[in-house]
């Protein structure tokens, strides 16, 4: 994830918490599959082509494995303890299409003069271009109806959401957007957050099955997420042994 502090859902502000995007660096060199990606990158953390070039770069030194996953950031208390511009919620909207417009069109290699909500672009030039052609994939996280569900229609390859009860709701709300845009809605990845909690002795495994299946049935192809106690091994294990080949098929 894109945070310099720790949350507060996972613990306390002062726990480790590497930078992202070095993070991503490090693992592109010592993977070879793995896709390289933010869940997701606070949009006001960095400038649009600074960001559209770090993708870039990651897309580049990965052999073409790096993914833009992006949002309209939330973590005021951790952006104003450094220094980082933190504007009000509608403003950062306006950051984040801005964003998205400059990454499609350094992405294509259009490097004409773009003004935006907020920003104006004199030559978006990008040297060396991305290896994935036509472009690195875009994920967007959120389930805000009018804005962020708009943008996953308008310019998102894959969307991230959370698992909660209002989710098949959301996913309709996306497919209304793809509509008005003209979208093919099933062109679009569906993702989620999903955390693990296996349990001591493996015991939560059937309830999580059963959630997997559901979110599969409401379209959903990736969970992203976390491994609860996962430094204790055993829960990974569980996870390798109960699970993966539970869901593999589905």
């Amino acid at each position: 994830m894109d945070h310099f502090f720790q949350i507060g859902s996972l613990g306390p502000p002062d726990h480790d918490m590497l930078e992202s995007y070095t993070t991503l660096g490090y693992l592109a060199a010592h993977t070879q599959k793995a896709r390289l990606v933010t869940v997701v990158t606070g949009v006001v953390y960095r400038y649009p082509a600074v960001l559209a070039k770090a993708v870039t770069t990651l897309d580049v030194l990965s052999g073409g494995r790096a993914m833009l996953g992006i949002g309209a950031a939330w973590n005021q208390e951790e952006a104003r303890a450094l220094g980082i511009p933190f504007p009000p919620l509608a403003e950062r909207f306006e950051w984040l299409e801005d964003t998205l417009e400059l990454c499609t069109r350094m992405w294509r290699d259009d490097q004409s003069r773009f003004a935006g909500k907020r920003f104006v672009f004199e030559h978006p030039l990008n040297r060396p271009q991305s290896l994935t052609r036509p472009r690195p994939p875009i994920m967007i996280g959120g389930m805000g109806e009018k804005k962020t569900l708009r943008l996953v229609a308008k310019y998102a390859d894959a969307c991230n959401l959370f698992p909660t009860p209002e989710v098949p709701r959301k996913l309709d709300v996306l497919k209304a957007h793809c509509d008005r845009e003209k979208r093919d809605y099933d062109s679009i990845e569906k993702t989620c957050m999903f955390q693990m909690d296996v349990g001591d002795r493996g015991e939560n495994v059937g309830k999580i099955v059963e959630q997997l299946k559901w979110l599969r049935k409401l379209g959903f192809t990736t969970a992203i997420g976390g491994v609860k106690d996962l430094w204790k091994i055993e829960p990974l294990e569980i996870v390798a042994r109960d699970i993966i080949p539970a869901v593999k098929d589905l």
